[in-house]
C-alpha cells in the first residue's frame, strides 16, 4: 500500500483535479460536472466519491430536482496543491495533462502570459516572489465564478513553483 497522502492519490487523475478546480467557485452535482467534463455521469460519481474520500470535497446541499434529490458538491478550502512534498512526480503528470487539454481549447487572439524558468536567486527573492505568486492564484480563485456565467471567460492557470536541489557534478572525461 502506498504511504502517499490520500489527497494527492486522488488529485493526481487529471478528471478529479479539473473537478477541484470546477467545485472551488461554485457547488456542483455529478450530472453537471458530467455535463461540463464531457464523461459520464457514473464516472464523475465515482470521481467525486473519491474526492470526498479524501476529504477534498464536502457536501453543499440536497435540492429536489425532477422528482429526485440532487447532492451538490463544493470544494474543501486549503492548501492540498502547496503542501504536497510527498509524490510530486504524480501531480506534475496530472497538471501537465491538464496543461496540454487546456492548451488545446486557448481563445485564438486573446493574451495570456507564457514562461518558464530554472534560476538562482536569493532566499529572499524566493520567498517574496513565492508570496506573491501564491497571492496571484488565491485572487484568481476568489474571482472564480460558476462555469459559463454571463460576463466570465474561461482561463486556464497551472502553477508549479519550488526550490530545486544542485545537479550532480559532472563526470569528468
Amino acid at each position: 500500500m502506498s504511504t502517499t497522502d490520500p489527497r494527492l492519490r486522488a488529485l493526481a487523475h487529471p478528471v478529479r483535479l479539473r473537478m477541484l478546480s470546477l467545485l472551488w467557485s461554485a457547488p456542483l452535482s455529478a450530472a453537471a460536472l458530467a455535463r461540463e467534463l464531457a464523461i459520464s455521469h457514473a464516472l464523475a460519481s465515482q470521481h467525486l466519491r473519491r474526492l470526498d474520500a479524501a476529504g477534498l470535497v464536502e457536501l453543499a446541499d440536497v435540492r429536489a430536482r425532477r422528482g429526485g434529490r440532487e447532492r451538490r458538491y463544493r470544494a474543501v478550502r486549503g492548501p492540498w496543491l502547496t503542501e504536497q512534498q510527498e509524490g510530486q512526480p504524480l501531480l506534475a503528470e496530472s497538471l501537465a495533462r491538464n496543461l496540454l487539454d487546456r492548451v488545446a481549447h486557448r481563445a485564438p487572439g486573446t493574451a495570456g502570459v507564457t514562461t518558464d524558468a530554472e534560476l538562482w536567486v536569493s532566499p529572499d527573492a524566493w520567498a517574496a516572489a513565492r508570496r506573491r505568486l501564491h497571492a496571484i492564484m488565491t485572487e484568481l480563485h476568489d474571482a472564480a465564478q460558476p462555469p459559463h456565467a454571463p460576463g466570465t471567460v474561461r482561463v486556464g492557470a497551472t502553477l508549479m513553483a519550488f526550490e530545486m536541489t544542485d545537479p550532480p557534478p559532472a563526470a569528468e572525461d
